[in-house]
């Protein structure tokens, strides 16, 4: 489904991403993990195309996508969240709506994709709220609904959870497991092991702009290499 070869960032005389290769099959949940500057982020802006890479390919389904503009790769199923939520502050649903543009240039199709969004996110109570007067946890669920609404085949999550109390993260917990169930393709970055733990199949390890490691939740878990530099202590994750 996602095939990332090689891929490599450098910012002048520094290597955020150094030749970083996986595959995601189709319907897998996949956690990308790391250290803070682990380039993380980086590697997700490189596949959604928010930066060109310096090196490598990223193929969506067969088709290269390397360095398409992120409206394309959007349109193409490819959809992203991130890690800062930064909504327009002075709209409601039209925040949603921006999403389902990728999809459709109809106003009233688009306000029709971006209502069902919001009911499936739980938020349709809040519908006609103002960004600005939203918590943290809605704007998490907000940012998500305007994923959601550009009907995508695989969504990459920035620390969707960050910030959250646990009943929180396990909200939107549930949601990708639903995801997932309807057959959603799903890489995520994450920090709270306990979410990695519940959702991912498979977990990505990066250090230093590096794969460092890639295996189920236990294998990761038992790393020496991955305890090393990231887990600081073994940890069950499966």
């Amino acid at each position: 489904m996602l095939k990332v070869s090689g891929l490599s960032k450098r910012f002048r005389g520094l290597v955020a991403v150094k030749d970083v290769s996986f595959d995601i099959k189709r319907n897998e949940i996949v956690a990308l993990i790391g250290p803070n500057g682990a380039g993380k982020t980086t590697c997700f802006n490189l596949i959604a195309g928010a930066l060109k890479p310096s090196s490598g390919s990223v193929f969506l389904d067969g088709e290269d996508i390397t360095g398409r503009a992120p409206e394309r790769i959007a349109v193409r199923g490819l959809v992203r969240t991130f890690q800062i939520v930064r909504p327009m502050r002075g709209m409601t649903v039209e925040n949603v709506m921006m999403g389902a543009f990728a999809q459709t240039s109809d106003v009233a199709v688009a306000a029709d994709i971006a209502a069902k969004a919001i009911s499936r996110i739980g938020l349709s109570a809040k519908a006609n709220d103002l960004a600005s007067s939203l918590t943290l946890p809605d704007l998490k669920m907000l940012e998500l609904a305007r994923a959601l609404a550009a009907s995508p085949r695989v969504l990459l999550l920035d620390e969707v959870m960050a910030g959250l109390r646990p009943a929180e993260r396990e909200r939107i917990a549930s949601i990708v497991r639903e995801l997932h169930a309807g057959g959603m393709t799903v890489l995520l970055i994450e920090h709270v092991m306990r979410v990695v733990m519940a959702l991912a199949g498979r977990v990505i390890v990066l250090h230093h702009g590096e794969k460092l490691a890639e295996g189920t939740p236990a294998e990761i878990g038992a790393n020496p290499k991955v305890i090393e530099s990231y887990l600081g202590t073994k940890t069950k994750l499966a």
